[in-house]
């Protein structure tokens, strides 16, 4: 499924907004797209935006110099279209078989055996017209799968059936139907998608739930004085990683980060934290006030914090002026606890999912498992994330391994893209069907 070739058809719909976080999203996932815009979609979408996105010009006009077998080409070229918005003018052409416009054109030289999946969006009044709900029927008939159109409020003002479905449940489709074929929905390894069949109804698999998740991330410090600082590496960007992927696929994501930590993107709600007081504090009141159906705790959490320091011969506090540069001072250190172990304790959903992360730095493999098995026993996490620092990458790739409670050996992930994909799979494994959060 990774690295497919897709293209992406955009009409005159206000929703193309919507369509450009499907294309960014698509790409980040490692696809290959291409763009093509009618020029009513380019009213409201640069094509400066598409290519940027990308990385290939926009292609709109079938006349085009040296465009004359572009419809044939693409269509050969890529493994699934998806048109999306689709507007009710453009369902209605593709009905009528017309192909003097690019969509059109693609449309009649498309190899049917591939998926073809058209997103619809307008005004609730258009997709309840005769004309449109014809232009459907017959689309269907013909093998063009439809994914379900929201309600509510749509652009124009009116309530009704026809808003755009949301990005993160067009992906989830695109790659369904990339995974599984014609009328399928087995996803990697097994695992369901929801994918929509030609009569419009989804898949007999539950669609995917949607968790909510609370992501730390990044190393805390411990104020020496007013300017100096006891801390660690930690970037953040495996945090951060973890909730741009699992907010793009439709979950609910608060990130607690570190001030100096990687920054995610929206909609990840994000809060920033310095000290293990702080991060301390920021995950009992979040615990308490939400309930998350799994905390993935990341963050390089400092072992000790300062307890007095000695100058001098003179102890003073923490955190405090600007000590002597000229006088080497001693640092009474006192354990911290490790917020890992009281989690679950703390979290309103007694049945959160914990998932801890254990770094070591050189560790053979008999070091590495015993330092994980101990993490096991202490957390009570239900999954454990391996890292060791000898093995990360000159790019600043870092492999992982996500170890379970029990013998079964554990997943190996290259990349941090692949570590988000392989949680977020054991996640939604873990999850309730029924229990789907907004």
């Amino acid at each position: 499924m990774s690295g497919s070739n897709l293209l992406c058809v955009l009409t005159g719909s206000i929703a193309a907004y919507k369509a450009c976080e499907v294309v960014s999203q698509l790409v980040r996932r490692g696809h290959r797209v291409r763009a093509v815009a009618t020029p009513s979609a380019l009213r409201f979408v640069g094509p400066a935006t598409l290519e940027g996105l990308t990385g290939a010009p926009v292609l709109s006009d079938l006349f085009a110099p040296g465009a004359a077998l572009e419809h044939v080409q693409l269509t050969r070229w890529a493994d699934l279209v998806l048109v999306c918005p689709a507007t009710a003018h453009t369902l209605n052409r593709f009905a009528a078989g017309l192909a003097d416009d690019l969509p059109g054109a693609l449309f009649l030289a498309h190899d049917r055996r591939k998926p073809w999946l058209v997103a619809p969006a307008m005004n609730p009044q258009m997709w309840s017209h005769p004309a449109c709900v014809a232009a459907v029927d017959r689309l269907r008939e013909w093998g063009v799968r439809f994914l379900p159109v929201g309600e509510g409020r749509t652009a124009c003002g009116e309530d009704g059936a026809g808003r755009l479905a949301e990005p993160a449940d067009i992906v989830a489709a695109v790659e369904a139907a990339l995974g599984a074929g014609p009328g399928a929905a087995a996803g990697e390894e097994g695992r369901t998608w929801p994918v929509f069949h030609p009569d419009g109804a989804p898949d007999a698999a539950a669609p995917r739930p949607r968790l909510r998740i609370l992501v730390t991330s990044g190393g805390t410090s411990e104020p020496l004085d007013g300017v100096r600082v006891l801390t660690n590496t930690s970037t953040g960007r495996t945090g951060a990683e973890l909730a741009d992927h699992l907010a793009g696929r439709g979950h609910t994501v608060v990130l607690l980060r570190a001030r100096t930590a990687v920054p995610s993107r929206p909609p990840v709600r994000e809060e920033t934290f310095f000290t293990f007081a702080d991060l301390d504090a920021a995950l009992a009141r979040w615990l308490a006030q939400e309930s998350f159906d799994a905390v993935i705790h990341a963050a390089a959490v400092g072992d000790f914090a300062i307890d007095t320091i000695v100058a001098g011969g003179v102890a003073r506090p923490a955190g405090d002026g600007k000590l002597d540069s000229d006088v080497a001072p001693v640092l009474r250190l006192r354990p911290n606890p490790k917020l890992v172990d009281s989690l679950r304790a703390r979290s309103r959903n007694p049945d959160v999912r914990i998932v801890a992360f254990k770094l070591t730095h050189g560790a053979g493999p008999a070091e590495a498992e015993a330092a994980v098995e101990a993490l096991f026993l202490r957390s009570g996490a239900d999954l454990v994330v391996h890292n060791d620092l000898s093995h990360r990458m000159p790019g600043g790739e870092f492999p992982a391994a996500i170890h379970g409670p029990d013998a079964a050996p554990p997943v190996h992930c290259a990349t941090r893209q692949d570590l988000a994909a392989r949680l977020e799979q054991a996640l939604l494994a873990a999850a309730p069907a029924p229990s789907l959060n907004p």
